[in-house]
């Protein structure tokens, strides 16, 4: 039997806090219960917000509250070139294309389109809306001019042509497994999911300057490092369409999914890294020990809401 391959990836644009603690715990209590193998991807293609020293913070703040993993830690910024020629090939098969359109002129069509039909323009799960531009129509020699021009451009990913293919191949319906566990990593179900990609619209699967958007980076990444489970937080549940769609058309095998259910407060918002008194490091420097964290975010016992005094 192949050992079961997970992975808890998160970004280093900030510091940790609570709830990254859960999902990496929770995803250690997975692993363990499935005799895996975890590891450790830093995805890190933001450039701009992406830092090392939040690079060695999380590092050491994973160790402290006790999660451990394997191997060498994956930078996605080592790998630009590959995400780059991946990028080349979709194109080359008419899956990607780049599209010229700025922010300001993106808003100005879409009110226009609005205006003259009275119909709200669709928007993808995240709130943003779907592109308006129609550059996948334009042959290979313009498009190659218009970068010139244009270089600040995005690759973005044609659906209509990549929802054909799956039409063409053995695949009726497109789906995932969603996998459901306690907090001790315990089976409970399994639900196939129905996709929708199409909610998503041509997303952005890289830039000029930054060779790979998070669909596209963690999707690659996901099979080159041939990850089997993949636990992250119910708020990138949406997201998993788009991403099965991205495995059928680059050949990738569907990992298993679990969408765990996210740390809140007790106004019930969920943390993020903006609430930088919930920092892993900002608790520690309290007097916290990692046997406190683990009581907070409910391993061992599951809290309806997380309290701080």
């Amino acid at each position: 039997m192949v050992q079961p391959v997970f992975r808890f990836a998160p970004s280093p644009n900030g510091l940790l806090h609570l709830g990254h603690a859960y999902s990496a715990l929770i995803n250690q209590e997975i692993c363990r219960s499935f005799n895996g193998k975890m590891l450790l991807r830093l995805e890190n293609t933001d450039i701009a917000r992406c830092r090392s020293d939040y690079e060695d913070a999380i590092v050491e703040d994973l160790a402290w509250i006790g999660f451990e993993w394997q191997g060498e830690i994956r930078r996605q910024s080592d790998h630009f070139d590959h995400y780059a020629s991946i990028l080349d090939d979709l194109e080359n098969e008419d899956l990607a294309y780049p599209s010229f359109m700025s922010r300001s002129q993106i808003n100005h069509l879409i009110a226009a389109r609005e205006e003259k039909s009275g119909k709200t323009w669709p928007r993808d799960p995240d709130g943003g809306v779907h592109y308006p531009g129609d550059e996948y129509n334009l042959e290979r020699d313009i498009r190659d001019d218009m970068r010139k021009e244009y270089p600040n451009f995005a690759f973005r990913l044609n659906i209509r042509e990549a929802q054909n293919r799956l039409v063409r191949q053995p695949v009726k319906t497109l789906c995932w497994q969603e996998m459901d566990c306690d907090n001790s990593g315990k089976e409970i179900s399994f639900e196939r999911i129905r996709c929708e990609p199409e909610q998503w619209g041509d997303v952005v699967l890289g830039r000029q300057e930054i060779p790979a958007s998070y669909h596209l980076a963690c999707v690659v990444d996901d099979g080159l490092q041939g990850v089997t489970h993949v636990v992250r937080g119910r708020d990138i549940y949406p997201a998993t369409s788009i991403h099965r769609l991205l495995q059928e058309i680059l050949g990738i095998t569907e990992p298993i999914y679990c969408h765990h259910d996210l740390i809140v407060d007790d106004q019930g918002n969920k943390f993020s890294k903006r609430h930088g008194q919930t920092s892993l490091r900002e608790l520690r420097a309290a007097g916290l020990q990692a046997k406190d964290i683990h009581k907070m975010i409910g391993i061992g016992y599951y809290p309806e809401t997380l309290k701080l005094d």
